[in-house]
């Protein structure tokens, strides 16, 4: 089925000013299912215009923290209502299995949307003491103001789950937003838009605006409303995005990526930290900013424990997702296909031992095997370098301190996880981890009221938990003469 899609400016769903459009692709079969309008610069200052509105005397202005947060709680039901269309629509964008989404994405939004409806009378001020003013006494105290109009640019690899937690904060610190969504992924993000109208949202507190980052993703960020930019994607753009908004003076909030480990002990239980690395590899085909895809192994375990996750990436069944049986569906685009492949094949020029899978190449769709590697050196590039596929990378390690080395020896720090049976040692390792979340004992454990974010390579700021809502205020401070 075919679909038509359009911006979501101001309530209404309207095409681009120049009647442009993006052809969608399934990564299935690599046949078209549809197009979405192309945004040009003058669709993003309709979208932008009608959010600053909202704050400059709009209905949304006027609405207080309890009021946000009953309209938070609709949008939560009807987002929990339309699971199963929300799931389908992210699934067959990217060739994922729909249980996935099914199972995490849209409760996850559900938790974040939920959640955020109890920060919004959160965002306190605070009373200062002071010295007072020239020998009088005052009152000094802050108040927590939106930052602004959010330009909220995301992903493709799990659209809705990470357009909710951009949203989720911004709405409850009381921000309007233009949702620039991934070019191969638009659906859930307009789909949202509806919903939140049908919430009772006030039309252009939300606005999704479709079309290429180049254009769209640039206009966004030049714009001189949008007080704040927060991106979820690759390092190099947001190394662009940053050079943007520096000298504008935006404010940002960049998760970029990572290349997370998973440290596995001798003493670990085998069968838990197994199904546990494999999940972290494979779901989503591997296309997670926090995949494991560095599973650093204690050396007595490391030939077993690689040659028994080899045993589980043959297990898995690739194909098309919608057929009853199959576990992993192809990666969501062309060039991520092309990419992941040349990855691999560099793992194999550079000595790694393949263990499973390898160079794939299918008649038809972008499916790759689950992949793992053996034998191998944190130096090497699949060792260093984000892949963004089901690919795996085994690395061997003596002692406790080499194992936070080789976990530390990386430009990423988004997360990290390690398998112990020991509840000291999993104190000690995790503290020295270079990482914004540790996992002890489980991969990648997201929660609504958990801040989520990176080190170095990997970002600037936080989403999610209340640090996620804060971060869309600023604090203005008021002092008050009080002469006697």
């Amino acid at each position: 089925m075919t679909q038509t899609l359009n911006h979501f400016i101001e309530g209404a769903h309207t095409e681009a000013s120049d009647g442009g459009r993006l052809r969608l692709v399934s990564p299935i079969d690599e046949q078209a299912c549809g197009s979405a309008a192309s945004g040009t610069a003058e669709d993003v200052d309709r979208a932008v215009t009608a959010a600053h509105a909202q704050l400059e005397g709009g209905a949304w202005s006027r609405l207080d923290g309890s009021q946000r947060a009953r309209l938070l709680l609709r949008l939560a039901d009807l987002v929990e209502r339309d699971t199963a269309l929300l799931a389908d629509m992210d699934a067959h964008a990217i060739g994922r299995s729909p249980m996935e989404p099914r199972m995490m994405d849209v409760p996850n939004a559900v938790a974040n949307l939920r959640a955020a409806a109890g920060w919004t009378n959160q965002l306190e001020g605070r009373t200062v003491p002071t010295a007072g003013y020239m020998g009088t006494p005052t009152l000094s105290y802050t108040l927590r103001e939106p930052v602004g109009v959010v330009a909220a640019i995301v992903p493709w690899n799990s659209p809705l789950m990470i357009t909710v937690w951009k949203l989720a904060g911004l709405l409850a610190a009381g921000c309007t937003v233009v949702v620039k969504p991934a070019e191969e992924t638009p659906h859930s993000a307009l789909r949202l838009a509806q919903l939140a109208q049908e919430a009772g949202f006030p039309d252009g507190v939300i606005n999704v605006v479709t079309g290429f980052g180049d254009v769209v993703g640039r206009a966004l960020c030049e714009h001189p409303l949008v007080a704040k930019i927060s991106f979820t994607g690759s390092p190099e753009a947001g190394r662009a995005i940053q050079r943007i908004a520096a000298p504008l003076f935006k404010r940002v909030t960049l998760e970029l990526g990572g290349k997370s480990p998973q440290i596995v002990f001798d003493d670990a239980s085998f069968e838990g930290a197994l199904r546990g690395c494999a999940l972290g590899l494979f779901v989503n085909q591997g296309q997670v900013c926090a995949a494991g895809s560095r599973i650093l192994v204690q050396r007595s375990l490391a030939q077993p424990f690689a040659q028994a996750l080899a045993d589980a990436a043959r297990a898995i069944t690739v194909g098309d997702p919608r057929q009853p049986g199959v576990q992993m569906g192809p990666v969501a685009k062309k060039a991520q296909f092309e990419r992941v492949n040349r990855y691999i094949q560099t793992g194999l020029d550079e000595g790694a031992q393949l263990l499973a899978g390898g160079v794939s190449r299918p008649e038809k769709g972008w499916f790759v095997q689950p992949t793992i590697f053996a034998g191998a050196t944190n130096r090497m590039t699949i060792a260093r370098e984000e892949i963004f596929g089901p690919v795996g990378t085994v690395i061997p390690f003596d002692t406790e301190d080499e194992a936070v080395a080789l976990a530390n020896d990386s430009a990423y720090g988004l997360a990290a996880t390690v398998w112990t049976g020991q509840l000291a040692r999993a104190h000690r390792v995790a503290a020295r981890l270079k990482a914004g979340a540790v996992g002890v004992n489980c991969w990648s454990p997201l929660d609504a009221n958990l801040p989520w974010g990176g080190l170095k390579t990997s970002g600037i700021g936080r989403e999610g938990g209340l640090p996620g809502a804060l971060a869309y205020t600023e604090e203005k401070v008021v002092t008050v003469l009080l002469p006697g």
